[in-house]
């Protein structure tokens, strides 16, 4: 239709207008109708709007795909505006070029002591939990600098996904994940008494763990024997999305020194993942909102 218009002066040569849409097959009626619309304002443009805002808020919302997207609309409730289906948020964003597809996964990296005693799977690949504080999973992951690796041990509650112990180092011995599991602790004493599921790493075997989760009072589970992925999916799942969001084409991690990636994903995990970032699993509110919701609820009903 455009070039059309183009060709024919917005259609006043009319006798090229008959010739081009008899060549290209359109209808004068139909090009007509894209010449009275055609300066009309693209009815999404609100919302597409908000759209942008949105993935400008936080440097990592721009790996948002359509579920997050619709449900950060949905969260924020725009006046004015009426959200539409997933569906049609997805077709307005790659209009407006806010696609997004995962690059790549990452490996898991522990490995398993095979002689050392092992406790049992409790959790049996549930990984849902009704109350924050009861059921929890942890593990260890690898990044490459300029100057060594990183190892990052987080400890993530199964009720909305919030990180509530992290701890890094350049090794990934017994001390880090015993360090993640104090943290927690010091920052939720309520813990104690949870479920907290690892996979079967030698750390996590080894006797100064164990040591700091009988302290805690915490129940030990593990992955059942033979060291199945699926049985701590979750925290596997929860590495792919940090590194996809955080690190995967936008930091070069190899030029970067180990102190420069411990703040940068302190900050992503504790400020933005925590408190900002829309997460799927809980209906589209971001973990800390979840939690601060379920606490009101009990409050109200008490």
């Amino acid at each position: 239709m455009r070039f059309i218009a183009l060709k024919t002066e917005d259609g006043t040569v009319r006798g090229k207008l008959s010739f081009y849409c008899r060549m290209l097959k359109v209808t004068r009626q139909g090009f007509y109708q894209y010449m009275s619309n055609r300066n009309r304002p693209w009815k999404y443009q609100q919302l597409a709007d908000v759209m942008r805002e949105i993935v400008s808020e936080d440097e990592y919302n721009d790996t948002y795909g359509r579920g997050r997207m619709y449900q950060a609309l949905v969260l924020r409730q725009p006046e004015g505006i009426d959200i539409p289906s997933e569906r049609t948020v997805y077709r307005i964003m790659e209009k407006i070029g806010l696609s997004h597809r995962p690059k790549r996964k990452p490996n898991g990296i522990t490995r398993a002591d095979r002689k050392a005693h092992k406790s049992d799977d409790l959790l049996k690949r549930d990984f849902t939990s009704r109350e924050p504080l009861k059921k929890c999973v942890t593990d260890i992951t690898e990044i490459k600098a300029k100057d060594g690796k990183l190892y990052v041990s987080a400890l993530f509650d199964c009720f909305d996904a919030a990180v509530l112990g992290l701890a890094m180092d350049t090794n990934m011995k017994a001390p880090l994940c015993e360090r993640t599991l104090t943290n927690a602790v010091y920052s939720y004493p309520a813990l104690r008494g949870a479920v907290i599921h690892s996979d079967r790493g030698a750390q996590y075997t080894s006797e100064i763990y164990r040591k700091a989760v009988a302290r805690h009072g915490i129940l030990q589970s593990m992955n059942s024997a033979g060291g199945r992925c699926h049985d701590n999916a979750r925290c596997e799942s929860m590495w792919a999305r940090m590194k996809e969001e955080l690190l995967y084409g936008r930091y070069d991690t190899e030029q970067m020194m180990v102190e420069e990636l411990k703040t940068l994903i302190w900050r992503y995990f504790i400020s933005y993942w925590n408190n900002r970032r829309i997460c799927s699993a809980n209906g589209g509110l971001p973990p800390m909102v979840k939690r601060q919701r379920y606490y009101e609820i009990l409050e109200a009903a008490a």
